[in-house]
């Protein structure tokens, strides 16, 4: 009967969203954000990133699309990483924090190249999540080695 009235009242009850919690989100979002700091957003990046969310949250193809969708919107959203790194630095433990590193690693070589803009944000990531430069530097070298990546000589 109280449900009667409220559907009257309030008109019928909206779609509710997946779920998704703060933390999903957060990792997506940064996941899409370094795939779109070099203005482009391929597939390959695309593709990585669903295959990342769907291991590492154990999500079926449609919620890994739906989660997607509802980081895509937040990425769209939000300037600032801050509140994202909050999420992150409060609930995952430093061997987490690394592999999320090396997760934006895979998605930014995704397409084969680093950008200037993408090497940038993996730093100001690294840092606002506590990663110090050399797990940051060896989580981007165990990425070049498993997708066949040689390093640039330097100079």
């Amino acid at each position: 009967m109280i449900d009667r009235l409220k559907s009257f009242l309030l008109g019928p009850p909206e779609e509710k969203s997946q779920g998704f919690d703060d933390l999903q989100v957060a990792v997506v979002a940064l996941l899409i954000r370094a795939a779109t700091s070099d203005a482009q957003f391929g597939e390959e990046e695309r593709e990585t990133i669903r295959r990342i969310a769907a291991d590492s949250f154990g999500l079926s193809p449609q919620d890994v699309s739906a989660l997607v969708g509802e980081a895509e919107d937040e990425e769209s959203e939000t300037l600032d990483l801050h509140r994202w790194a909050q999420a992150i630095k409060q609930a995952y433990s430093e061997e987490e924090r690394v592999e999320l590193i090396e997760k934006m690693w895979e998605v930014v070589y995704a397409d084969g190249v680093l950008d200037d803009y993408e090497a940038n944000l993996l730093r100001r990531v690294a840092g606002l999540i506590y990663v110090p430069d050399r797990e940051s530097g060896q989580a981007r070298q165990r990425v070049m080695a498993r997708l066949g990546i040689t390093p640039r000589p330097q100079g």
